[in-house]
């Protein structure tokens, strides 16, 4: 069974750092773009990241765009988001995708649960 497991949430003040983890397991890694969205409260999940199968091609919304930087180690299953100068607008759960493109939501995709993210100000 395919799962996707989140890590390194929690708080930070405005202008930190934080680096997010998701680490899959039950599906074949390599074959899969993996991705970040973001839900903060009252608002719809957003996409925030992506990078496809060999990590040559990623992909940011422009709200992030030199702040966040997404990788990802395929021995590891694992994906990364890096996320630099963070702003009180980037508070959100933060969940991890793995699909054949994530930058839109399909059928296909699997998630995580999410992981909590809070930017203070």
């Amino acid at each position: 069974q395919a799962r996707l497991e989140e890590s390194g949430g929690g708080s930070v003040q405005a202008g930190g750092s934080m680096r997010l983890s998701c680490t899959a397991s039950g599906l074949p890694f390599t074959t899969y773009a993996m991705g970040w969205f973001r839900q903060a409260p009252g608002k719809d999940r957003d996409f925030v990241a992506s990078i496809n199968w060999n990590g040559d091609t990623p992909y940011y919304r422009d709200s992030v765009k030199g702040r966040f930087t997404i990788s990802r180690h395929n021995a590891q299953d694992t994906v990364y988001l890096e996320m630099n100068s963070l702003k009180s607008e980037d508070t959100a759960i933060y969940y991890c995708v793995a699909g054949p493109i994530v930058t839109v939501p399909t059928s296909q995709d699997y998630w995580g649960q999410g992981i909590q993210v809070t930017v203070s100000s």
